[in-house]
Protein backbone atom coordinates (compact mmCIF):
# COMPACT_ATOMS: atom_id res chain seq x y z
CA UNK A 1 0.00 0.00 0.00
CA UNK A 2 1.36 3.47 -0.95
CA UNK A 3 0.29 7.11 -0.27
CA UNK A 4 -1.99 8.24 -2.98
CA UNK A 5 0.42 11.21 -4.73
CA UNK A 6 -1.37 11.93 -8.31
CA UNK A 7 -4.62 11.86 -9.86
CA UNK A 8 -3.28 11.16 -13.97
CA UNK A 9 -6.01 12.81 -16.70
CA UNK A 10 -5.89 10.65 -19.46
CA UNK A 11 -7.64 9.97 -23.23
CA UNK A 12 -8.41 7.41 -24.90
CA UNK A 13 -6.70 8.26 -28.26
CA UNK A 14 -9.27 7.51 -30.29
CA UNK A 15 -11.22 9.67 -32.71
CA UNK A 16 -13.83 12.55 -31.90
CA UNK A 17 -17.03 11.06 -31.92
CA UNK A 18 -16.11 7.32 -31.69
CA UNK A 19 -17.75 4.97 -28.51
CA UNK A 20 -15.71 3.70 -26.41
CA UNK A 21 -16.51 0.56 -23.74
CA UNK A 22 -15.18 -0.73 -21.06
CA UNK A 23 -14.83 -3.83 -22.85
CA UNK A 24 -13.14 -2.10 -25.66
CA UNK A 25 -10.36 -0.76 -22.83
CA UNK A 26 -10.00 -4.53 -21.09
CA UNK A 27 -9.07 -6.09 -24.29
CA UNK A 28 -6.85 -3.19 -25.48
CA UNK A 29 -4.91 -3.49 -22.05
CA UNK A 30 -5.34 -7.01 -21.15
CA UNK A 31 -5.39 -8.95 -24.08
CA UNK A 32 -2.42 -10.98 -25.01
CA UNK A 33 0.29 -9.15 -27.52
CA UNK A 34 -0.02 -11.80 -30.01
CA UNK A 35 -4.21 -11.07 -30.19
CA UNK A 36 -3.51 -7.09 -29.98
CA UNK A 37 -3.42 -6.16 -26.69
CA UNK A 38 -0.47 -5.18 -24.20
CA UNK A 39 -0.51 -7.99 -22.23
CA UNK A 40 -0.60 -6.44 -18.88
CA UNK A 41 -2.74 -8.23 -15.64
CA UNK A 42 -4.92 -4.63 -15.18
CA UNK A 43 -6.58 -2.04 -17.30
CA UNK A 44 -5.05 1.46 -17.34
CA UNK A 45 -7.81 3.20 -15.33
CA UNK A 46 -9.92 3.37 -12.94
CA UNK A 47 -13.01 5.67 -13.98
CA UNK A 48 -13.59 6.17 -17.82
CA UNK A 49 -15.61 8.82 -19.11
CA UNK A 50 -18.12 8.47 -21.99
CA UNK A 51 -19.05 10.97 -24.79
CA UNK A 52 -22.14 11.22 -22.93
CA UNK A 53 -20.53 11.72 -19.73
CA UNK A 54 -21.25 9.39 -17.94
CA UNK A 55 -18.40 8.25 -15.73
CA UNK A 56 -17.54 4.18 -15.47
CA UNK A 57 -15.99 2.42 -12.75
CA UNK A 58 -13.17 0.20 -14.40
CA UNK A 59 -11.13 -0.78 -11.64
CA UNK A 60 -13.13 -0.97 -7.73
CA UNK A 61 -11.27 0.90 -5.00
CA UNK A 62 -11.71 1.76 -1.34
CA UNK A 63 -11.88 5.59 -2.15
CA UNK A 64 -9.54 6.22 0.07
CA UNK A 65 -5.77 8.10 0.32
CA UNK A 66 -3.80 5.26 -0.49
CA UNK A 67 -3.15 2.89 -3.32
CA UNK A 68 -3.68 -0.81 -2.32
CA UNK A 69 -1.82 -3.45 -4.40
CA UNK A 70 -5.35 -4.70 -5.88
CA UNK A 71 -6.49 -0.98 -7.09
CA UNK A 72 -3.32 -0.43 -9.31
CA UNK A 73 -3.92 0.60 -12.75
CA UNK A 74 -0.79 0.76 -15.87
CA UNK A 75 -1.84 4.18 -16.75
CA UNK A 76 1.89 5.96 -16.25
CA UNK A 77 5.04 4.11 -16.10
CA UNK A 78 7.01 4.39 -12.86
CA UNK A 79 3.69 6.07 -11.28
CA UNK A 80 1.16 3.11 -11.06
CA UNK A 81 1.47 2.56 -7.73
CA UNK A 82 0.97 6.19 -6.20
CA UNK A 83 -1.55 7.08 -8.87
CA UNK A 84 -5.33 6.94 -9.43
CA UNK A 85 -6.15 6.88 -13.38
CA UNK A 86 -9.20 9.10 -14.93
CA UNK A 87 -9.69 8.41 -19.20
CA UNK A 88 -12.08 10.27 -21.32
CA UNK A 89 -13.48 8.85 -24.69
CA UNK A 90 -11.61 10.67 -27.87
CA UNK A 91 -8.16 12.71 -27.67
CA UNK A 92 -7.97 12.70 -31.67
CA UNK A 93 -9.38 14.52 -34.42
CA UNK A 94 -11.06 12.34 -37.18
CA UNK A 95 -8.50 11.69 -39.53
CA UNK A 96 -7.26 8.84 -36.09
CA UNK A 97 -4.19 10.26 -35.23
CA UNK A 98 -3.91 14.28 -34.64
CA UNK A 99 -3.87 14.89 -30.72
CA UNK A 100 -7.03 17.31 -30.52
CA UNK A 101 -9.13 18.38 -26.99
CA UNK A 102 -12.85 16.51 -28.03
CA UNK A 103 -13.97 16.75 -24.70
CA UNK A 104 -17.85 16.84 -25.35
CA UNK A 105 -20.13 19.29 -23.43
CA UNK A 106 -20.96 16.31 -21.43
CA UNK A 107 -17.13 14.80 -20.93
CA UNK A 108 -16.16 18.54 -19.73
CA UNK A 109 -19.00 18.59 -17.30
CA UNK A 110 -18.40 15.62 -15.74
CA UNK A 111 -14.68 15.59 -16.06
CA UNK A 112 -15.24 18.86 -13.84
CA UNK A 113 -17.59 17.31 -11.08
CA UNK A 114 -14.45 14.48 -10.89
CA UNK A 115 -12.13 16.48 -10.59
CA UNK A 116 -13.84 18.94 -8.43
CA UNK A 117 -15.17 16.47 -5.94
CA UNK A 118 -11.29 14.55 -5.96
CA UNK A 119 -9.71 17.35 -5.21
CA UNK A 120 -11.82 18.66 -2.51
CA UNK A 121 -11.76 15.31 -0.97
CA UNK A 122 -8.11 14.70 -1.34
CA UNK A 123 -6.55 18.23 -1.99
CA UNK A 124 -2.91 17.13 -1.70
CA UNK A 125 -3.11 15.30 -4.14
CA UNK A 126 -1.51 16.55 -7.37
CA UNK A 127 -3.49 16.56 -10.36
CA UNK A 128 -1.53 16.23 -13.77
CA UNK A 129 -1.79 15.65 -17.72
CA UNK A 130 -0.36 11.86 -18.53
CA UNK A 131 1.61 14.19 -21.06
CA UNK A 132 3.09 15.81 -17.76
CA UNK A 133 4.71 12.42 -16.42
CA UNK A 134 5.47 10.78 -20.23
CA UNK A 135 6.69 12.18 -23.54
CA UNK A 136 2.90 11.86 -24.83
CA UNK A 137 0.13 13.89 -26.46
CA UNK A 138 -2.55 12.32 -23.67
CA UNK A 139 -4.88 13.82 -22.80
CA UNK A 140 -4.23 16.43 -25.52
CA UNK A 141 -5.28 19.26 -23.43
CA UNK A 142 -3.13 21.32 -20.90
CA UNK A 143 -4.35 20.16 -17.83
CA UNK A 144 -2.89 22.87 -15.30
CA UNK A 145 -4.26 25.39 -17.47
CA UNK A 146 -7.83 23.57 -17.44
CA UNK A 147 -7.84 23.27 -13.70
CA UNK A 148 -6.92 26.74 -13.07
CA UNK A 149 -10.13 27.88 -15.71
CA UNK A 150 -12.02 25.87 -13.09
CA UNK A 151 -11.16 27.45 -10.10
CA UNK A 152 -8.49 24.83 -8.77
CA UNK A 153 -5.14 26.14 -7.99
CA UNK A 154 -2.55 23.61 -6.73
Amino acid sequence: MAKLERLVLHCTATPEGRAVTSNDIRAWHTNPVSKGGRGWKQVGYTDMIHLDGRVERLVQNNEDANVDPWEITNGAQGYNSTSRHVVYVGGVAKDGKTPRDTRTSAQLASMETYVKDFHRRFPSVRIVGHNELAAKACPSFDVQKWLKSIGINQ
